[in-house]
Formats: structure tokens, C-alpha cells, sequence
């Protein structure tokens, strides 16, 4: 068949709109002449035929040049209109001629292009969708690389890099082949002819070579002899036209690889260099342009080549003997070790990415051959890289597995040795670098987790519902030994804090402080039992207290959450520790010196108040109220210290005597407690109060104060000592009982009252009801009571013997409950209950003038 002659294009000019189609709506890029001719392509070296608009305003300008394809994507639309849709950009564009001449002529060209390219190539449906694409994809070729033809080479690349048959035809091409190899000589040729142009081309072949993800390749830029071409042509970065950066000069220097032992196997060595090369293309080379794909296979390929250099580690045993027989005595080469602590950092950096298995079989071997004696010898080193290295090394391997650490130290302390804990604390005391400090600090709190301890506040399971593992016995005794000896070293800078006024501190003390706070934080929420003591003993609380003065912001911070952490507790110890030692007062004066500023000083203070009102911890408002009563009526921009004082003053101060204070827990806000965290009655057993005898004492006036103060004097005790609960003897009980049953009780006007209550009136008065006497069942409860009841009826027996006798006494407890003599200047009423658990007949002044 014989082809078609190529035709002429048109030889004037047509005036033509462009129009753009955007957003489903045609935007008109201007107006122009129309041309269609051959343009002469530098990269293809040969004539393409391609329609060209150029501005009426501006020659120089051109609206439209598109090359025109065997692809049937142009259309003629009426008489004036072309539409087509750009092959690379998908973009729909149109022509609208102002004549239906010039739209013929243009559309004449572009017809006889499309049918002279179909007739040459044939049409597409030649393709079989069902064919694989290698057998086209395959063929493609790139000349051979030259300072002349780098445009053209960098141009198909551009193209094939657009699809992904592309993309593949050149993964297929470069691997085999040596292009890249060939690439490599033009980076030293451009760079003696300055050619500038020329290096920023061969970059971007390199780069678009080493984005197509693939691992090979990756492996092969990296190899010996193709190296440092690679990391040359990618020295010159377009984007960065007056830069260039050093790749070269790092990789080159032969000191970067160190051997602290002699690795014998070929295979492994090369592996550890394409480990590093690969790192420095991901994090330094790349690491501008990298994307997701490219980042997962660089990931990929180091992962399996430290997994192969681990395995031979392991696996080789009289490399790993070598290598710990470095810190042994009769090695003296300081430096050898310090490169084998090193080398040791990096090994466990590596197992971090490895399976947990293949993890702990790594760990296992270097806690065999003597790694916790490397660590201490690390810890102790004056380069501060090399403590560094021993931290990351502990740190690996308590997140790993901490159980493992702690054997090791269970170990040597059955043996006399110097625990890791002790060394640890003395690094963090000494150490200047604030990240080896954090890490020691966080080492420290996980090896003394003594996990559940069965406490009050410990529960056998997390919030999951799984079960927790049983405290260990040995780790038990290790905390127990650890304060016995260890704690005093680790707080000794608080300790020493006794009888110091000034209270600036260097940025190392303070950073010292905020751990030790941290640390103790932690003690005494894990360390239940220990920790009390230890903070009462030392009087840490005061310690922390003062740091409260010092100018820094977040040292106070610091101090105010150890505080904050013990009234977290909920625990009586802490409240009366911080009572008793005034504790709350450099806290109530940071509110008052900070105030009304909202920083985030004064909002942690309030914070702290405002937990202690919704908690309604009573005797810490009581204490406060108390004694700092004029300054809390000073901060008034926030109500809580009003709420404070409005609380106290409304019930007296919670409790008329600390003896009584437990029986008024009347408020509806005051959260229930464990009674196994309690003292005292709770402690021992004793019931509470039911309701009916809590609105006894709800309701009980003042003069109540004043009847039993006479009443103990009278028998003959003394006003101060007496009893919880006044516990009528057993006579008592039997007289009281017959007397109520024949209906003897006597008051003022004769008349016998119901066999429930007792009504005793003054003047005109009405009668109140008081609460119903429950005396029965008190006494069959009382039945039951255990030894610390007995006793107490037992010592009200013998305060007893003063009165003549039971029957007496029981009258003269009646007649206690009539009105005074005419001589009152004022009615009185009292409400009585005849529960006998709870009060029995007292002597009061009135019964006295009965008798």
C-alpha cells in the first residue's frame, strides 16, 4: 500500500477563539490566528505536525499548541467549531472560527494527518486488550547517553515515566542493561566543562530512575562501582540551581565504617554497607522528594538486610565472646570500648524492627555474655555519647521486656554486687544532659514497678476485664530493700534542702528537682505502704513545699502536682501529714500573689482547691477555714474559698470535737469511702449510726455541750475523757425497761406520756416529736457487740457506782426531763431520744432541782 502524500498546510492565518472547558463550563482563554504546520521537535529530531494559536495582542504570545495524533480525539461541530480532548492533560479545549472558511482549511490538515498516521501505524484496535503488554512495553530503548543527547534521553524518560507500562518497560530496561553505568563518566564531564544544564538533566534521570520504586534498583545505585556517580548527578538539584550539596564527600571517607571486631563473612559486610548507603539515600539524599511507595521499598529492603546481619550475630558465638571480652581487664584500649558500646547501641536499635521472638532470643545472648556489666561501665563513661548509647541500650530492653532487667538485678544482689538501680541513681544525681536524665528517670520508675500489691485501692483486674499478674514476692523485697538504702541516696537533693532560703537554682538542679518529683509521684502511687512512711520520715512534703518559692514557673508546677497527687489519694495519712505540717499555705499564697491573672499557675492552684470542695474533704476545709480564714475572704474573683467558709460556718466546723467528727458525715455531697481505708471505728468494726440517730445529733441543741460536761462531773470522770458512744450498763437497760412498761415516767403535769416518746415542755411551747426510741432493738444489737462494746458498758458501770442506786437513777433521770423552776427567764425544750445505744438520761441542771 502506498502511503499518502504528506499535505500542505495552510499558508494564511485564521482568526479563532480558544475556549477551555473548566467545572462543566467553557472559560475563554482569548483570541488569536490560527495556524497548522510542521514544527521541527530537538527531542525527536524530527518534523511534527501540530495546530498553534498565538495572540492578536501579543506575537510572542501563544494561547494553544497542541501536536496533532492518529487518535481520532479531534471532532468538527456545525461549521466553525473543532473540539478535541488533549491526550496528557485530559483537558477538553475548542476552537470557534470567526469564518467557516478558515474552520474547513484548518480541519482539511488535521483529517489528512490523523488518516496518513493511521494508514502507517494501523489502528489501534490492532492491540488485543487480551495481550500482555510486555512485548510492547519491552521495546522500548534510550539512545546512548552523550553530553549532545541528554535532552532527548530525559524527555523519554519524562514520557515513559507517565504510565505505568512506562514505568515498567524502563524498570525492565535499566536492570538489564548498563545505562545507569554509562550515565556515570557525563557527572565528572559536565562538571570540568561547568556545564551546568547538562548536571541538572542528569539528576533528573537519576531521580526519575531511583521513584520507580523498585528494590533492584535501589540495591544496584547503591553498589561499589555506581555509588558515587549516583549520589553525584544527584548533587545537583535543579530546584536548587546555586547549591550544591557534599553526597560524595560523606560517603568517600573510608573512617565512617569502623570493625570493633572482625566480621569474617564477605556476604554480611556488603550488606552492612548497603544498610548505611540506603539509610543516607532515605534520610539525607531523598529525603526532600520521597514518597510513600519509595519510602516503603528503601524501608523494606534495609529491614531484610539488618535481619540477615542479625541473624549472623547470633549465630556466630565466639564473635559475640570477642565482643564482650572487649571490657574485660586486660583490654586497656578506652576507645575500643568505647566504639564496642557503641556497636552494641546499634545492634539494639536494629531489634526494635525485628519479631519479638528474634528480639528477645538477640537480648538473651548479650545478657549472657555480660551486658548489664557493659551498661554499668557505660553509664559510668565520661563521653557523654557513650551514655547516651547505654540509656537507648536500657531503655531497648526494659520496653522490651522489663522482667528481664530485674532478674538480672535480683541477681546480683543475691551475689553483693552493686545494683543497675544504684548506678542509675548516681548517673541521674551527676548527669548534665537532659536527655540521658529523662531516660534514666522513666529506667528507674518501670524497674521498681512492683505491679498489684492487693491493697485497698488495687483491683484484680484492669478496666479490659483481664486479669493482672500476681505481684512478684522478690520484686516485693526489692522495693522494701530499695528503701531501706537506696531512696535516701535518690532524694538526698530534697533532703538537703532543710534550713535554705534561697531558692534559685541552676537549670541542672531544677531539671534534677522535676525528675526526683516525678520519681517520687510515682512511688507513692505504686509504692502504697513504703512510700508513707518514707515521705513522713523525711519530711519530703516540707522539702517540696519550699521549691514552691523559687522564681521558676514550672518548677512550681512541678512541686504543686506532688501535692495535687496526694489528696488525689484520697488517703487520711497524706491529708493530716499536709494539715499538720501547714502545707497548704504557700499554695493559698501562690493564689493570692498570682491572682486574678488566668495563667496556668493559678489556674493548677485553683484546680487544686477546687478538687478539694467537689471532693468535700472535711478536715482539710476545716483547717483552712481555721487558720487562713482572712486571707481566703480576700480572693473573691473565684467563689470557691467563699464556698469554703460558707460550708464550715454552716455546720460549725463539721463536728463539735475531733472525737465526734466521724458521726457527722451528713452531707449529700461527701463521697463514700472504703471503710478498709478508714481508722478508728471502722477500723475495728463498730457499727454506724442509723438515720434515725444521725438526725438526733442533726437536730441536738447547744445546751446538750453544757449537760454533759455537768454530768461527767458529777459522776465523778473527768470532762475531758469519755467515751464515743455513752453505753448504758445492763441494769440500766432491765430497771428502765420495767419502769417504761408500767407507765411510771413522771413529769411536771402528771400525765403519763405514749410508750414511744417523751415530751418535756417550758412555758407555752408546743410539744416537738422527737425520734422514735428504738431501745429494743438497740439492745438485742447491742447483744451481738464485740469486746470493744463490752468494755465500754463496762467502764459506765463503774462510772455508775457514785449513785446511790439503779433505781434511783433511773428516777433521777426522769425527773431530769421536767421544766426548770419558775426562776427561768425563758422556756426551754428538749427533745430526747431513749435509745439507750445512743444516749441515756443525762443530769442536767433541771433534774437536779427535781430531786
Amino acid at each position: 500500500m502506498m502511503a499518502q502524500a504528506v499535505p500542505d498546510p495552510p499558508s494564511n492565518r485564521k482568526r479563532v477563539k480558544v475556549y477551555e472547558l473548566r467545572n462543566q463550563d467553557w472559560f475563554d482563554r482569548g483570541t488569536g490566528f490560527c495556524t497548522a504546520a510542521f514544527i521541527f521537535n530537538e527531542v525527536s529530531r524530527q518534523e511534527e505536525p501540530r495546530v498553534i494559536v498565538q495572540s492578536e495582542d501579543n506575537q510572542d504570545r501563544t494561547l494553544l499548541e497542541t501536536r496533532i495524533c492518529k487518535e481520532e480525539g479531534f471532532q468538527k461541530q456545525q461549521d466553525t467549531l473543532i473540539v478535541w480532548t488533549e491526550p496528557s492533560t485530559q483537558v477538553e479545549m475548542a476552537l470557534s472560527f470567526q469564518e467557516a472558511e478558515g474552520c474547513a482549511t484548518i480541519w482539511k490538515f488535521i483529517s489528512n494527518i490523523q488518516a496518513q498516521l493511521l494508514a502507517i501505524n494501523g489502528p489501534d484496535d490492532a492491540l488485543d486488550d487480551d495481550l500482555p503488554l510486555d512485548s510492547f512495553s519491552s521495546t522500548i530503548t534510550l539512545p546512548n547517553p552523550t553530553l549532545g543527547n541528554l535532552a532527548e534521553a530525559e524527555a523519554q524518560v519524562r514520557s515513559y515515566n507517565v504510565t505505568t507500562s512506562g514505568r515498567e518497560a524502563m524498570v525492565k530496561f535499566v536492570l538489564g542493561g548498563d545505562f545507569i553505568k554509562q550515565l556515570i563518566p557525563l557527572v565528572e564531564i559536565a562538571e570540568d566543562m561547568e556545564d551546568l544544564v547538562s548536571l541538572h538533566r542528569l539528576c533528573n534521570i537519576m531521580k526519575t530512575f531511583i521513584l520507580l520504586n523498585n528494590g533492584e534498583i535501589m540495591e544496584l545505585v547503591v553498589r561499589d562501582d555506581l555509588l558515587l556517580g549516583v549520589v553525584g548527578a544527584l548533587e545537583y538539584d535543579p530546584d536548587f540551581p546555586s547549591h550544591k550539596a557534599n553526597h560524595r564527600h560523606w560517603l568517600s571517607k573510608e573512617g565512617r565504617y569502623k570493625e570493633v571486631v572482625r566480621i569474617e563473612d564477605e556476604e554480611v559486610r556488603k550488606k552492612i554497607h548497603t544498610v548505611y548507603r540506603l539509610q543516607y539515600l532515605k534520610d539525607v539524599v531523598l529525603a526532600r522528594i520521597l514518597d510513600d511507595p519509595t519510602f516503603g521499598v528503601l524501608n523494606s529492603s534495609i529491614f531484610y538486610a539488618q535481619v540477615d546481619i542479625v541473624t549472623h550475630i547470633q549465630q556466630n558465638p565466639a564473635f559475640l565472646k570477642e565482643l564482650f571480652g572487649i571490657f574485660g581487664v586486660a583490654e586497656t584500649n578506652q576507645e575500643r570500648k568505647k566504639e564496642a558500646v557503641l556497636f552494641i547501641q546499634q545492634c539494639c536499635a536494629i531489634a526494635k524492627n525485628l519479631q519479638q521472638a528474634a528480639r528477645h532470643t538477640l537480648y538473651n545472648n548479650f545478657l549472657a555474655h555480660g551486658l548489664i556489666s557493659v551498661i554499668t561501665f557505660a553509664l559510668r563513661h565520661n563521653d557523654v555519647a557513650v551514655r547516651v548509647a547505654a540509656t537507648d541500650v536500657l531503655v531497648s530492653m526494659i520496653d522490651h521486656d522489663p522482667q528481664m532487667i530485674r532478674q538480672t538485678i535480683f541477681r546480683q544482689i543475691n551475689e553483693k554486687q552493686m545494683p543497675l538501680t544504684d548506678s542509675l541513681i548516681d548517673l541521674l544525681l551527676v548527669e548534665a544532659d537532659l536527655g540521658v536524665k529523662a531516660q534514666i528517670a522513666d529506667a528507674i520508675k518501670v524497674l521498681l514497678d512492683p505491679g498489684p500489691q492487693g491493697g485497698p485501692g488495687d483491683k484484680a483486674s484492669d478496666q479490659f476485664g483481664r486479669l493482672r499478674p500476681a505481684a512478684d514476692p522478690q520484686q516485693l523485697e526489692f522495693v522494701k530493700d530499695f528503701y531501706d538504702d537506696s531512696a535516701k541516696k535518690l532524694f538526698k537533693p530534697l533532703v538537703d534542702l532543710k534550713d535554705r532560703e534561697d531558692m534559685n537554682f541552676s537549670v541542672h538542679q531544677v531539671s534534677l528537682f522535676i525528675y526526683l518529683i516525678e520519681i517520687l509521684c510515682f512511688f507513692v502511687r505504686q509504692h502504697t505502704h513504703h512510700s508513707k512512711y518514707f515521705v513522713l520520715s523525711e519530711k519530703l512534703g516540707q522539702r517540696i513545699a519550699q521549691l514552691l518559692k523559687s522564681p521558676e514557673k514550672y518548677l512550681k508546677l512541678t512541686a504543686l502536682k506532688f501535692f495535687r497527687n496526694l489528696i488525689g489519694l484520697n488517703d487520711e495519712f497524706y491529708n493530716q501529714q499536709m494539715t499538720q505540717g501547714k502545707l497548704f499555705e504557700p499554695i493559698l499564697n501562690m493564689v493570692i500573689e498570682t491572682m486574678p491573672r488566668d495563667n496556668l499557675l493559678n489556674s493548677a492552684c485553683l484546680e487544686f482547691f477546687d478538687y478539694i470542695k467537689k471532693e468535700h474533704i472535711k478536715n482539710i476545709i476545716s483547717h483552712l477555714v481555721e487558720n487562713y480564714r482572712e486571707r481566703m475572704q480576700k480572693i473573691t474573683f473565684v467563689d470557691i474559698f467563699q464556698q469554703f467558709i460558707l460550708r464550715y460556718d454552716q455546720t460549725q466546723g463539721f463536728a463539735p470535737s475531733m472525737d465526734t467528727q466521724s458521726f457527722l458525715d451528713t452531707e449529700e455531697d461527701t463521697p463514700k469511702r472504703d471503710d478498709s481505708q478508714r481508722g478508728g471505728r471502722w477500723g475495728n468494726g463498730v457499727k454506724d449510726l442509723d438515720a434515725a440517730e444521725e438526725e438526733y445529733f442533726n437536730t441536738s441543741d447547744d445546751e446538750e455541750d453544757l449537760n454533759k460536761a455537768e454530768r461527767a462531773a458529777m459522776n465523778g470522770a473527768s470532762p475531758i475523757s469519755k467515751p464515743l458512744v455513752d453505753y448504758p450498763s445492763d441494769e440500766e437497760n432491765d430497771n428502765m425497761e420495767a419502769d417504761m412498761s408500767a407507765g411510771i415516767i413522771i413529769d411536771n403535769a402528771g400525765e403519763e406520756p405514749s410508750s414511744k416518746e417523751i415530751n418535756v415542755e417550758a412555758g407555752a411551747t408546743p410539744p416537738l416529736t422527737p425520734p422514735e426510741r428504738l431501745s429494743e432493738k438497740r439492745r438485742r444489737e447491742e447483744d451481738e457487740e464485740d469486746e470493744i462494746g463490752k468494755l465500754s458498758n463496762s467502764k459506765r458501770r463503774n462510772s455508775n457506782t457514785s449513785i446511790g442506786s439503779n433505781a434511783s437513777n433511773i428516777l433521777k433521770r426522769k425527773k431530769s426531763f421536767a421544766p426548770h423552776g419558775g426562776n427561768s427567764s425563758k422556756p426551754n425544750k428538749i427533745a430526747i431520744s431513749l435509745s439507750p445505744a445512743i444516749k441515756t438520761g443525762g443530769d442536767v441542771n433541771g433534774g437536779e432541782n427535781g430531786s
